[in-house]
């Protein structure tokens, strides 16, 4: 089973930008699917967006057109690309991988990158 460790949360400005990394520790990442959540303060988790092990994407509505989520399975890492960032963008990011077809044996979650987006 792999570890996972988020990174390059941190300040923006309105309309900019933010790249997440989220990197696996240990073997085998290539075969789990990732997705990327966000908690904001006194607010349910959200699902942002999900790459499986074919590199096909999803993402949630708010976020179309502004993010995309990429892996690079020789480095074991998934990025979030976040542009255009809106201060409702502001939380902990925090990214989950599970092997495909068995969820609750596999899931891992990092524990999370802040991300604050005010002027």
């Amino acid at each position: 089973q792999v570890q996972l460790v988020e990174s390059g949360g941190g300040l923006a400005q309105p309309g900019g930008s933010l790249t997440l990394s989220c990197t696996a520790f240990g073997n085998g990442f290539r075969n789990y699917d990732v997705g990327w959540y966000r908690q904001a303060p006194g607010e349910q988790m959200e699902l942002v967006a999900t790459i499986n092990i074919n590199g096909d994407t999803t993402s949630e509505e708010s976020v179309k057109g502004r993010f995309a989520i990429s892996r690079d399975n020789g480095k074991n890492v998934v990025h979030l690309q976040m542009n255009r960032l809106k201060p409702e963008d502001t939380g902990t990011y925090l990214c989950n991988a599970w092997v495909p077809g068995n969820y609750e044996g596999t899931k891992t979650w990092g524990s999370g990158t802040p991300v604050t987006v005010n002027s």
